[in-house]
């Protein structure tokens, strides 16, 4: 009985050195990967003091910054719907402006970025919210593109016209609609001169920002036939280039030597 005791507490003893022994080198092999993934964001963040690591930035705000000595580019993607004041379920995906305005603001004041891509494929979202990062964009000084892919719609025509030269493929497509609100309303005339407003607040921004003219711009989001459950107009590449909306037609590439070629031209 005494020797199986002992046999026993002998077993249990040498589990418990071999497990300290398997957390300790699982502590170090993690010890080593970290310090591993920390250096090579040390390494890829030398020149760019701003931002705590581009791959994090990737993941959470879909923004990356790329190119080389003669040329940095600062990618940012405009996805999903733009989120207003209330925060949208966690199964849609979002554009946030609080994530958005500080990072435009780091970019226009960094020696280190020399340009601005935005990426946009958005269903639209909050006026407000839209207007207040187009208005951000067009009024940075720094050479900025926009490229249209999938879908700008709604409230992303004006952040599409925001940057200083637009872009779009062929297959995408943008929405003009006027103003839509939901919840109830209280007081009706009240409520169709603030819609009226907002309305001409996009008119103006969309119109000043893109060689599209006022009349022609109302009369398609006022279309009542193009569209079976809405009002507006339904644009494709081709055709949003051809009426003014948008600057030209092209992809990835062509954004960039528009932003390249802005750079050569301020020096």
């Amino acid at each position: 009985m005494l020797k199986s005791k002992y046999v026993y507490e002998n077993i249990k003893r040498l589990l418990m050195i071999n497990r300290g022994f398997e957390c300790k080198r699982v502590d170090k092999k993690r010890g080593e990967n970290k310090m591993r993934h920390e250096k090579r964001i040390n390494e890829h963040n030398g020149d760019d003091e701003i931002f705590d690591g581009e791959i994090s930035n990737l993941e959470h705000i879909g923004s990356i910054t790329a190119g080389d000595d003669g040329l940095r580019i600062h990618c940012m993607s405009i996805i999903g719907q733009i989120e207003g004041h209330y925060i949208l379920p966690s199964g849609q995906k979002s554009t946030k402006y609080e994530h958005i305005l500080p990072l435009l603001a780091a970019i226009e004041m960094s020696d280190k970025i020399d340009g601005l891509l935005f990426i946009l494929n958005t269903v639209g979202g909050d006026v407000e919210a839209g207007l207040c990062i187009a208005e951000m964009i067009a009024s940075m000084s720094k050479p900025t593109a926009s490229l249209v892919l999938g879908g700008g719609h709604s409230i992303g025509v004006p952040l599409a016209v925001a940057a200083k030269r637009s872009f779009i493929v062929p297959s995408a497509t943008m929405t003009l609609h006027p103003v839509r609100i939901n919840g109830t309303l209280i007081g009706a005339p009240q409520t169709y001169y603030m819609l009226s407003k907002m309305q001409d607040r996009i008119v103006s921004f969309v119109t000043e920002h893109s060689g599209i003219k006022e009349d022609d711009f109302r009369r398609l989001i006022m279309r009542p036939d193009e569209m079976a459950n809405d009002i507006g107009t339904l644009l494709d590449g081709n055709e949003a280039v051809k009426i003014g909306l948008i600057d030209e037609l092209g992809g990835l590439s062509s954004a960039i030597d528009a932003i390249r070629k802005m750079r050569s031209n301020e020096k």
